[in-house]
């Protein structure tokens, strides 16, 4: 199966690619190498999902806010390249999760993320490097953001 038919096949709705709030590109591609800005958990109607992990919210609510900017950025792709088949493979991740200082489950939310990557592009290509981290605050008190590096096809 091609990733656009892997991605199908799980029944997930893509959000609208997120417009820039500031001065940078959502997307760039430079040689074989896609690059993608950090982007937060938008969901299908545009609206943030927001809130601290380990106050406002659980791990496990982390961990789908993860997913749904792992779906935002798939949004960016699709609208900058017009297919996920032209992405062969993930090559690094950065995860940043706003949570309380002794929040410590970092990789289990970014996992939301990564574990989508890995279901649209097989065990191996859509699993590359990556960082999970926790911050003090993110914009406008989103839950988690994800910046991401791709190889293309």
């Amino acid at each position: 199966m091609t990733p656009d038919e892997r991605f199908n096949a799980l029944n997930l709705t893509l959000p609208p690619a997120p417009k820039p709030i500031g001065v940078y590109k959502p997307c760039l591609t430079n040689g074989n190498l896609c690059y993608v800005s950090g982007h937060g958990p938008v969901k299908v109607d545009g609206d943030l999902i927001v809130g601290r992990i380990g106050e406002a919210m659980t791990m496990e609510e982390g961990k789908l806010a993860a997913l749904q900017v792992g779906l935002a950025i798939l949004a960016t792709l699709k609208s900058h390249l017009g297919s996920l088949n032209k992405i062969k493979r993930v090559v690094k991740v950065l995860g940043m999760v706003n949570c309380s200082a002794n929040f410590e489950k970092h990789p289990f939310v970014i996992n939301g993320c990564s574990e989508l990557f890995a279901k649209v592009w097989g065990d191996d290509l859509g699993v590359g490097v990556r960082s999970a981290v926790g911050m003090g605050s993110l914009p406008g008190n989103i839950s988690v953001e994800i910046e991401a590096l791709f190889e293309l096809a």
